[in-house]
């Protein structure tokens, strides 16, 4: 960083910017010792213009008598100095009074700043004092450039030159302007951790925020040097070790270095890990009288045997506290305390229930929310005026307030009340942009080329709601959706979620069909615990199947002029004895599935269904998790109305383990079934359809029952059980850079799908050499049953092994995955090679 500056102009600047002395002369400080009797009064004032001469006669105090001695002369003409309002002071004595003449600093016409681009001028000129119509202070333009200077720095310029130049205008007036080389950004070169043994370096990077400079870093800006990010950095290791049971941990420093070869600078942060301690024993005490703090042990997350966590301890506080308040101990205080084992490297932790201060909360005040409303702020709070403070219930304000996303920071403060037993909450907020418009674009080997266009707002006319309008359009897959919530139905934290969609998928490789699906979806969520979380849906959609022409031309009808059987088949069995094409008339160019034919005949279908969902998610990271558990769990119930009716259950269960030198192991297992109830068959497409999202390494709808019609495609039908079990090993690549996100994946994945309830057969007339028809044993030529459906539903369990690669890429998360089956279904359909993402911009 350099700056400098140059004058335009006379005698004034070059006094300024030459450092010419502001004091007065040697000659002029010795005044006789008459002076001692002079008073305010009798100073004599010349040269001021705009300052006032009582103003300038204030600075000088007179002692006891009213008589000006001498040290009250030399502070009053330090203190003049230090108004920074004069360019020179001196003070003479002339017949008998004393002289103070001055020379006013200029007033500054105006500010400018010329070669800033990355910085706007609005900005600079919030930050700088020196002000038009302002007095002009060479010590105020010094600052103001030091300020410039370090407004780039934080983002990263540390080569920006800053130079103030002064140029005098008539009537003592200067206009300044500040000329800028703003330089390029300063990057992170390196990045590299010491005294850390049971984390690799390579882990750490996953903890803090700063990030090395790459070839992709131009998208985004955590490689920029950033004392604060560094700073915070630390506090992020600590967080980190302590809670995996380094209670010790210390960061002793985080140092920092700039390389002129390299042009970055070289970040270190030294560790000293300490021991890794279990939780030896938990206790609960209390002072309070008549509160047992034992039953308080159910709120507490802290159990014995585990790894020390204070993350754990600090949400088993916050919870304890609330419990606590609700049964009626406002100002109840708990405080966990720790007692070190370090032979045994256990923590015995004890939570101890104490009386606390009472104090009340007077107000709530909240500055900053130019946009969001009171309201929409104040619900977040689960205290109000009047209340007892509660520290915890503050804490977790704050917390919701940040997890909003509505504010770049969130800031709760106290300040003292009108009385002693009274606070004011100051809830300090800076409003960010809430509003999304992106572009979204994509490729799978399933869904083919996909393209998304969205509009987005989450705090919709600064009342918190959310809205959401889509519309996709891809290779197979069509539609649009539009979805509102108000996460606050009647003012209890309850959200309340409204989805209109219709989809359009189209026939491909993997089915022979095409569905149009339009529903209507209103859901309601609730946070049962920070972890645990239950939603209730209702679902109402009508579906409808499309088939091409050539798909459905066959009615099986004798009498239908499309119709012309071959005598190769049997009309006895149903099942075709040669595969001869002679006379097949219709069926030479394919036939669907009799299921599919039938959902086609059938029409439109309402489904009308109430389901939930119970979620227990532990993850510490949910884009990308190293350690924690995600259950899922859903049920949905049809036939509330409708031409359907079921009874759908799904768990999904996904388990990360973090072992060793930065492997993450993955446990997945998952599994359904599909229920019928009352009169109503199921339909094929009620079924679960599965492939890779079961088993990889199989192609969409490429396992389980399967219609094998010779005259059809052959579509799968799908089942009503299924089960998978997969486990994966994901690992980094320790020889590129972490910045790159790229990592690699093993895994065997094992499942199987089955039990096919779907229709099987019609009853039709005249089905004499019909293929795959069985006459009626009364009478050929009436009515009979024609299956049109040979089915293979194998109990096989289809089993892979393969290897991934994960990209969490500036482009969205990207994953390619390359599968071998080992064990399959004769009929299954294989797809070894997958490849699916997408980004926005």
């Amino acid at each position: 960083m350099k700056f400098g500056m140059r004058v335009r102009g006379g005698l004034l600047a070059t006094l300024i910017l030459c450092g010419a002395p502001v004091v007065a002369p040697v000659g002029a400080m010795l005044v006789s010792s008459s002076a001692v009797a002079q008073t305010v009064q009798s100073i004599v004032v010349e040269g001021n213009r705009r300052v006032e001469v009582e103003t300038i006669r204030s600075y000088f105090k007179p002692g006891p008598g009213g008589h000006l001695d001498q040290g009250a002369i030399d502070d009053g003409l330090k203190a003049l100095i230090e108004t920074g309002l004069f360019q020179d002071v001196r003070i003479n004595r002339a017949g008998g009074r004393i002289v103070v003449t001055v020379v006013e600093n200029a007033v500054i016409g105006r500010v400018a700043f010329e070669g800033n681009k990355k910085i706007k001028d609005e900005q600079l000129s919030a930050e700088v004092q020196s002000k038009p119509r302002g007095t002009f202070s060479r010590a105020m333009v010094q600052s103001d450039t030091l300020r410039i200077a370090e407004i780039y720095r934080r983002s990263g310029r540390y080569d920006v030159r800053v130079t103030p130049e002064i140029i005098e205008q008539p009537n003592n007036r200067v206009d300044l302007i500040f000329t800028i080389q703003e330089g390029v950004k300063t990057g992170v070169k390196s990045i590299d951790f010491v005294g850390n043994v049971t984390y690799s370096s390579y882990r750490l990077r996953d903890v803090i925020k700063t990030r090395e400079t790459n070839l992709l870093s131009f998208l985004g800006s955590g490689d920029v040097y950033d004392p604060d990010r560094v700073e915070a950095d630390r506090d992020l290791i600590r967080r980190f070790y302590l809670k995996h049971g380094f209670a010790d941990v210390q960061v002793v420093a985080a140092l920092t270095e700039y390389d002129p070869e390299r042009k970055g600078f070289l970040v270190t942060f030294k560790i000293e890990e300490g021991q890794q301690y279990r939780v030896g024993s938990v206790d609960f005490r209390s002072s309070i009288p008549n509160f047992d703090a034992n039953t308080l042990r159910n709120n507490s997350r802290v159990s014995v045997g585990s790894l020390y966590n204070v993350e754990s301890v600090e949400k088993s506080v916050e919870e304890m506290q609330i419990e606590a308040s609700r049964r009626g101990y406002a100002f109840a205080v708990v405080r966990p305390g720790g007692d070190r084992n370090f032979d045994a490297r256990t923590v015995s932790v004890v939570f101890n229930v104490d009386e606390g201060p009472r104090v009340y909360i007077e107000r709530i005040n909240i500055r900053g929310n130019t946009r969001t409303r009171d309201y929409v702020i104040r619900r977040e709070f689960d205290v109000s005026e009047g209340d007892a403070y509660n520290r915890a219930l503050v804490d977790r304000a704050e917390r919701r307030l940040k997890n909003l996303d509505y504010f770049k920071t969130v800031k709760i403060a106290t300040e003292p009340g009108s009385s002693s037993d009274r606070v004011v909450l100051i809830v300090d907020l800076e409003e960010k942009s809430t509003g999304d418009f992106s572009v979204s674009g994509g490729y799978s080997t399933t869904d083919g080329a996909l393209a998304e266009v969205s509009i987005s707002e989450r705090n919709l006319l600064g009342r918190g709601l959310f809205a959401k309008a889509s519309v996709t359009y891809g290779q197979y897959a069509r539609g649009y959706s539009l979805s509102f919530v108000e996460p606050y139905l009647l003012d209890y934290r309850v959200a309340l979620g409204l989805d209109l969609y219709q989809r359009q998928q189209l026939s491909n490789s993997y089915i022979s069909y095409g569905t149009k699906t339009l529903g209507f979806s209103p859901r309601l969520g609730f946070s049962l615990r920070e972890d645990l979380a239950l939603q209730l849906r209702y679902s109402i959609y009508r579906q409808e199947i499309t088939l091409p022409s050539n798909l459905a031309n066959c009615n099986n009808d004798p009498t239908s002029a499309a119709f012309n059987p071959s005598p190769a088949y049997s009309n006895a069995t149903g099942t075709p004895l040669a595969a001869s094409t002679n006379g097949l008339g219709c069926y030479v160019d394919g036939e669907a599935s009799l299921p599919v034919r039938k959902e086609l005949a059938n029409g439109k279908t309402l489904t009308s269904a109430l389901g939930y969902s119970l979620t227990y998610n532990t993850l510490d990271n949910n884009k990308n998790p190293t350690d924690g558990l995600l259950i899922d769990f859903k049920q949905d119930f049809a036939g509330v109305g409708g031409d359907v009716s079921y009874l759908k259950s799904a768990v999904d269960a996904k388990y990360y383990q973090s072992l060793v030198s930065d492997i993450v192991g993955l446990v997945h297992v998952q599994g359904g079934i599909l229920n019928k109830w009352g009169s109503t068959d199921l339909r094929m497409l009620d079924h679960f359809q599965m492939g890779p999202n079961l088993v990889r390494g199989f192609a969409p709808n490429g396992i389980g029952p399967r219609d094998l019609n010779p005259f059809g495609t052959q579509d799968a039908l799908g089942g009503t059980k299924y089960w998978g079990a997969s486990l994966e090993l994901q690992m980094p690549f320790w020889f590129l850079p972490k910045e790159v996100g790229l990592k690699g994946a093993v895994y065997a994945d094992a499942g199987g799908l089955y039990d096919y309830k779907g229709p099987t057969s019609w009853t039709l007339t005249n089905e004499v050499n019909v293929p795959g028809c069985v006459p009626s044993t009364v009478n050929p030529a009436s009515a009979g049953t024609c299956t049109g459906l040979v089915l293979d539903d194998s109990r096989v369990v289809r089993t892979s092994v393969g290897v991934g690669l994960i990209w969490q890429s500036p482009f969205g998360p990207l994953r390619f995955d390359y599968a071998v089956p080992l064990t399959k279904g004769a009929y299954d359909r294989v797809q070894q090679f997958r490849f699916g993402g997408g980004t926005s911009f």
